[in-house]
């Protein structure tokens, strides 16, 4: 069974930094891209960020360019959000996901994503 799990949300003050993490097992995704998005209450999914399978190509939306940072380690299965300068309108449920395409670029397309995580909160308090 394949299971993406994420960790490392939480409550922080505007401009501090979580660092996220999202462990897969049941597979090895270690050529398929995978993505960060989020949600936040009444609002639809939006991306956050993505990167390749080699992880030699990332992409950002541009509300978090140059604050987050995403990487993966293939041998640990694991891909990270390190999110920095946090903002209120930050908080959202962050959900991590993996592109169903092997050794494709980095998409911002939710539909492009065949698995998805549980969440884990972010609420960045101002």
């Amino acid at each position: 069974q394949v299971q993406l799990v994420e960790s490392g949300g939480g409550l922080v003050q505007a401009g501090g930094s979580l660092r996220l993490s999202c462990a897969a097992s049941g597979r090895t995704f270690s050529s398929h891209g995978m993505g960060w998005f989020r949600q936040a209450p009444g609002k639809e999914r939006e991306f956050v960020a993505a990167i390749t399978w080699s992880g030699g190509s990332t992409i950002y939306a541009d509300s978090v360019k140059g604050r987050f940072t995403i990487s993966r380690d293939n041998a640990k299965n694991t891909v990270y959000l390190q999110m920095n300068s946090l903002k209120p309108e930050d908080t959202a449920v962050y959900y991590c996901a993996a592109d169903d395409a092997v050794k494709a670029a980095p998409r911002r397309m939710a539909r492009a994503y065949e698995y998805w995580g549980q969440g884990t909160q972010v609420t960045v308090s101002s």
